[in-house]
């Protein structure tokens, strides 16, 4: 158990406050990795580098200067000048809790149906309740939800993998170089995007302070920033990956959410593969929902719902 709270539990912190909103929906992994294609595998090693290096050396920082919490670590880190990254700090929390919200808005309108503020204010709510209740509860609350995030991960990436692998290799084989605008992107234009990631989600870092106070030794530092640095980039990695399975489709690279439209082009496939072998066309397997509205045509196959199929069969006879 010490091991556990040592080592992983600010990994699990960490990552947890991280993949949020952009990150969980795809639409992060679009704008700094999978719009390189090939060349995005070097934007992620800059993040895994990146999060690993930041995290060792602000977890070492923190045990030497046994400061836990955001604003003794700010102080003893840079002194007089704390107030002014306090200002950053809270502009970019409060950015943060509006994007996560604004996700949760629209997945839970794309997929259950329910209003898009319904999402957000659970959200909102959630955040107060947890913090409300204590380090604990938050502890626990964000052990299990990592737990439940790496299996859906797992479970979403190997879905669409199993079907888009060589799609996949045949990017990260293509040496054609991607194009933004008519420029090409270089490996170091990938490189340098990813140290922007790794920059601008370094405030995210503070909320994993105060599960450090039970590391004594140095060692113990640089291994559970390793392990925040791996867990931070893994989720990254295996979005990137099944991005590329469908690179460059418009409608996967241009989705608000990509992992929706991605699991509903291989649920919609795997309908059309059973229907090939049964020679059942199963009514309703390929109506489009709303997350595929015009502004994200997908571009393969053709689909047709069961009341124009109705209609034809009818005709037909």
């Amino acid at each position: 158990m010490r091991r556990f709270e040592r080592y992983l539990l600010p990994g699990i912190v960490f990552q947890s406050v991280l993949i949020g909103g952009a990150y969980a929906t795809g639409r992060e992994i679009v704008q700094y990795g999978a719009r390189f294609g090939a060349r995005g595998v070097a934007s992620v090693l800059a993040i895994f580098i990146g999060f690993s290096l930041m995290s060792v050396l602000a977890f070492e920082f923190a045990r030497i200067s046994r400061c836990y919490d955001y604003r003794s670590f700010v102080r003893a880190l840079i002194g007089p000048l704390w107030p002014a990254f306090d200002v950053l700090f809270v502009l970019m929390a409060v950015l943060v809790i509006a994007v996560v919200g604004a996700a949760s808005g629209e997945v839970v309108e794309g997929v259950l149906g329910l209003p898009y503020w319904a999402g957000v204010l659970t959200v909102i709510v959630m955040v107060g309740a947890l913090n409300a209740a204590g380090r604990g509860a938050i502890e626990r609350f964000k052990t299990v939800g990592s737990v439940l995030l790496y299996g859906g991960y797992a479970l979403f990436a190997g879905a669409v993998l199993l079907q888009r692998w060589p799609q996949t290799v045949a990017a990260l084989s293509s040496g054609t170089a991607p194009t933004d605008g008519g420029a090409a992107l270089s490996w170091s234009a990938a490189t340098g995007v990813g140290v922007l990631y790794v920059g601008y989600n370094l405030a995210t870092l503070p909320a994993a302070f105060f599960t450090l106070d039970r590391l004594t030794q140095r060692r113990e530092a640089v291994g559970a920033g390793l392990i925040a640095g791996v867990m931070a980039t893994l989720p990254f990695l295996l979005t990137y990956l099944a991005i590329l399975g469908y690179y460059p489709d418009p409608a996967v690279m241009g989705a608000d959410v990509p992992w929706l439209v991605m699991l509903e082009i291989r649920l919609m496939d795997s309908r059309l593969a059973l229907s090939r072998i049964t020679g059942v066309f199963p009514l309703g397997a390929y109506e489009r929902p709303c997350w595929l509205s015009e502004r994200n045509p997908v571009s393969s196959p053709q689909w047709i719902s069961a009341p124009s199929c109705l209609a034809r069969a009818a005709m037909a006879g």
